[in-house]
């Protein structure tokens, strides 16, 4: 299972995605390619692969990506393609973050995605977690507002759709959501038990 988490920059997808994989630490994490630069304590290839523009342009030519889209008007993002589909190929589960732009673009390249978007409680405890990070200029702080709008005009895509305002309730509707995609008839793991099922009770 692919499960995609997306909202506007600030709402805490990543401490969400950390608390998922604590208590179910099977599911892998996606890590995205982004043109932007490394914050604070961010480290290449844990957070992000900080690539160069051409680098990104040159994976996004060549197939390499299973998504991209351009973010907050500048900064390139995109989901590496060899990963995922090695993943879900070897019945592995997956978690990736990414955008509206990105995840409506996985629903079209992979359509059994599972799509959770992430809203604040209101947007004055969006601009709150923006300005603590204390880690965006003025300018930067205005076009992820400017970004989250877009983001909100956009959650109608989704499948779900989880506030997060109480941390580790929200971590706990994020598990609920996961473990309950895991028991669709629709997932190979059940076709299977099916199958072995059948034809143990026939022979």
């Amino acid at each position: 299972m692919l499960l995609v988490v997306a909202g506007p920059s600030g709402v805490g997808k990543g401490t969400l995605i950390a608390g998922l994989r604590e208590r179910h630490p099977g599911i892998e994490w996606s890590v995205s390619c982004t043109t932007r630069d490394p914050r604070p304590g961010e480290a290449d290839g844990e957070q992000y692969h900080f690539v160069t523009r051409d680098e990104f342009l040159r994976m996004a030519r060549e197939g390499g990506l299973l998504e991209w889209a351009v973010v907050h008007g500048s900064d390139l993002y995109g989901t590496p393609r060899a990963p995922v589909e090695e993943a879900l190929a070897a019945g592995r589960d997956m978690v990736i973050e990414i955008d509206y732009q990105g995840a409506r673009s996985m629903r079209q390249a992979l359509p059994e995605a599972v799509l959770v978007f992430v809203a604040p409680p209101n947007a004055q405890a969006l601009r709150d977690r923006l300005t603590g990070r204390n880690t965006e200029s003025e300018e930067a702080l205005a076009r992820r507002l400017r970004s989250a709008q877009t983001e909100f005009s956009h959650m109608g895509i989704f499948e779900y759709l989880l506030v997060n305002d109480d941390l580790e309730a929200a971590i706990g509707g994020l598990e609920a959501i996961y473990l309950a995609e895991r028991q669709r008839l629709s997932r190979a793991h059940w076709r299977r038990l099916q199958g072995e099922l059948v034809e143990d009770l026939e022979g």
